[in-house]
């Protein structure tokens, strides 16, 4: 008999941020739990010991599984009448592909259920005390990627980026930091933006870099960060050095 297949976000980092519904999933419903990369070992622990756990993870050019492996299993393992949890770091449907495994279970006629997590870019940014909007300083935030696809250039709408008025949180963006800010900066965003990069954010191992824009890929490269690292720039990083909680 086919069970229901959980497509989960884990949030952030931090197990404490599990929601109370996937808390439940991973405690007293898999049978097995299909987790990425970016899940820590403080939030597998909480996994039942009797519950197979199967590693998916996928880096910059070094894939465990690819994408196309891991939709594969997915439905090979529901088929097989297994309670499947499929674990993604921060929410499944922000920059987590997990729409694209939602797609592939719908064609598979797989019966599944989005349970969404807190995102890498609100639980971080909250835990450091940064305001991601805030009157007067930022009306509007977007998120973007700075991971290249199969080799090729990100490629933004950089003018519309470079706001001022609006947060920008970078995923992936260690990599091409350098171009990223360059390409904000030619594009009229001021080179004094305040920014920040954050590396494991949530998790006791916590790093971060505060600068501005000019400085920061030169700062992180000093600093040896490695991923995961997430970037916010603008004004609302100033929010947070002001009250005292950077």
């Amino acid at each position: 008999m086919k069970q229901k297949l959980y497509i989960v976000g884990a949030g952030p980092g931090d197990p404490a941020l599990l929601t109370l519904k996937a808390h439940e999933l991973l405690t007293q419903y898999a049978d097995i739990v299909i987790y990425d990369r970016l899940i820590p070992q403080e939030l597998l622990d909480l996994i039942p010991d009797n519950v197979e756990k199967v590693y998916a993870g996928k880096s910059c050019k070094k894939h465990h599984m690819t994408q196309e492996d891991i939709n594969k299993e997915l439905v090979k393992y529901a088929n097989d009448g297994k309670k499947v949890v499929r674990l993604k770091g921060g929410d499944p449907f922000i920059f987590g592909r997990g729409g694209e495994e939602a797609e592939y279970l719908k064609k598979n006629d797989i019966d599944f259920e989005v349970v969404p997590g807190i995102s890498a870019a609100s639980g971080i940014s909250s835990y450091l005390g940064i305001p991601l909007t805030h009157r007067g300083v930022a009306s509007g935030v977007r998120f973007i990627t700075g991971h290249k696809q199969k080799g090729e250039e990100v490629r933004l709408d950089w003018k519309s980026l470079a706001d001022p008025e609006t947060t920008l949180v970078i995923y992936m963006g260690l990599t091409n930091l350098d171009d990223t800010c360059k390409n904000l900066i030619k594009s009229g965003l001021p080179s004094d933006t305040p920014a920040i990069a954050i590396e494991n954010g949530t998790l006791n191992v916590e790093k971060r870099c505060i600068s501005d824009l000019e400085n920061l890929a030169d700062e992180v490269k000093k600093q040896d960060f490695a991923p995961p690292t997430i970037v916010i720039i603008g004004k609302v990083v100033q929010i947070a050095k002001n009250i005292g909680a950077i």
